[in-house]
């Protein structure tokens, strides 16, 4: 019985042996199974993909950083152009209404600095950069401008395109001389530069009212109202009557500024253009005081609280229309436009003698007798206003003038 209960006892161990082992073999398969379960992806994940030999080809790495770089630059240009384009078209730093000036032949770089540097645009840079962007670099016109308070770079830009800039006025009145132009554009401060070194010939310059940015040159007004003359007084003189006793163009000019002087109302320019060609068809003299004056005075004028006296008269000069026959040797003063269109073309009339009313015009007769009635009508006004004016004034001037003292023969 011994030796089976031994062989048992022995299988047994056996067994027991035979199970740890298997029991210690199959956990060490299942912890090995669990490290690589562990490794191993999961059912339905795929696999991380392998670095193909394209990505790490040279060329593409290359490209790639090419492409990422040009994504920058164009997030980068669009950010700047997008504040660009706010700073362009939004509100402007000034907070006053400025003024200006562009001068000829200024460049769009310098127009952009002056800008900035008086305080009308933030930036001089974007603002020629949107003169690019619109095509307006070469469209900026030269001026005087006034700018609004905030105005935005965009209006400033369109203002200069414009060319709307501030214009100032020189008005030229007719009847005056050469000299008095000159002085009166000498004087005007908005023009620039010299007075021509010579001045023209009298009664070569226009009346007119020009309207001129500041800056323009004086030699360029003087230019322009020669031309303005030199082409009225050419086309009026193509259209005059034929039968006028003038030889010349010349002595066209000269008669238009007689009449210019010798009265400023429109309804009489052609009456007394008319009595002055009758008296030169008849060879009787002119006897216009404004000639007088001129040949006293000369361009310069009569000062204004010098009367003309009768020894004035008597004093030969090459202008006294008095003593010398026919018409004085040039115009005494710029002849408008009305004045040479009567001369050209004066009234039909067969008056000879023209002399004041005493309300701002004339009286004109055909007669020598009828002429010295209105003088003597128009002597007594005078007395009457000197006595009114001695009683007003008791320390009144004396000393007579040519009208309250002139001849019988005296056209006016």
């Amino acid at each position: 019985m011994i030796p089976q209960r031994q062989e048992r006892a022995s299988r047994a161990n056996g067994d027991s042996g035979e199970l740890d082992r298997r029991v210690d073999q199959s956990s060490r398969t299942v912890a090995l199974r669990s490290e690589r379960e562990t490794l191993r992806p999961k059912q339905g994940t795929p696999p991380p993909p392998r670095r193909s030999r394209q990505s790490r080809n040279q060329f593409v790495i290359f490209l790639n950083f090419v492409i990422s770089a040009i994504v920058f630059v164009l997030v980068v240009a669009g950010m700047v152009f997008y504040f660009g384009k706010r700073t362009f078209d939004g509100p402007g730093p000034a907070t006053t209404a400025e003024t200006i000036l562009i001068k000829p032949n200024t460049g769009v770089r310098d127009i952009a600095a002056q800008l900035e540097n008086n305080g009308l645009i933030s930036d001089a840079r974007i603002f020629l950069v949107g003169l690019r962007v619109h095509g307006a670099d070469s469209r900026l016109k030269a001026g005087e401008y006034e700018v609004k308070p905030g105005a935005s770079m965009r209006e400033i830009m369109e203002l200069l395109e414009s060319g709307k800039s501030i214009l100032y006025s020189l008005t030229i009145p007719e009847g005056l001389t050469v000299a008095q132009v000159f002085d009166r554009i000498a004087k005007t401060e908005e023009l620039s530069g010299d007075m021509p070194a010579e001045m023209p010939p009298e009664g070569s310059l226009a009346a007119d009212t020009l309207r001129f940015t500041r800056g323009l040159a004086r030699k360029d007004v003087v230019a322009r109202l020669m031309a303005d003359q030199e082409e009225m007084v050419k086309s009026i003189w193509e259209r005059r009557a034929p039968d006028l006793p003038l030889k010349d163009i010349n002595e066209f000019v000269t008669l238009a500024s007689i009449v210019e002087k010798e009265t400023g109302r429109s309804d009489e320019r052609s009456r007394v253009a008319a009595v002055f060609v009758n008296r030169l068809k008849r060879g009787m003299r002119l006897q216009s005081d404004p000639t007088v004056i001129y040949g006293l005075f000369g361009g310069a004028g009569k000062p204004a609280d010098r009367p003309i006296y009768r020894s004035d008269l008597d004093k030969k000069t090459p202008y006294n229309t008095y003593l010398i026959d026919g018409l004085p040797p040039t115009p005494i003063a710029n002849p408008g436009r009305a004045a040479l269109e009567a001369v050209a073309n004066p009234s039909r009339t067969e008056e000879l003698y023209f002399v004041a009313d005493g309300n701002g015009g004339h009286v004109f007769a055909t007669s020598l007798n009828e002429h010295n009635q209105n003088v003597a009508r128009w002597r007594r006004i005078e007395r009457e206003r000197a006595a009114a004016a001695a009683a007003a004034t008791p320390a009144s001037a004396e000393g007579g003038s040519a009208q309250s003292e002139g001849g019988e023969q005296s056209a006016n």
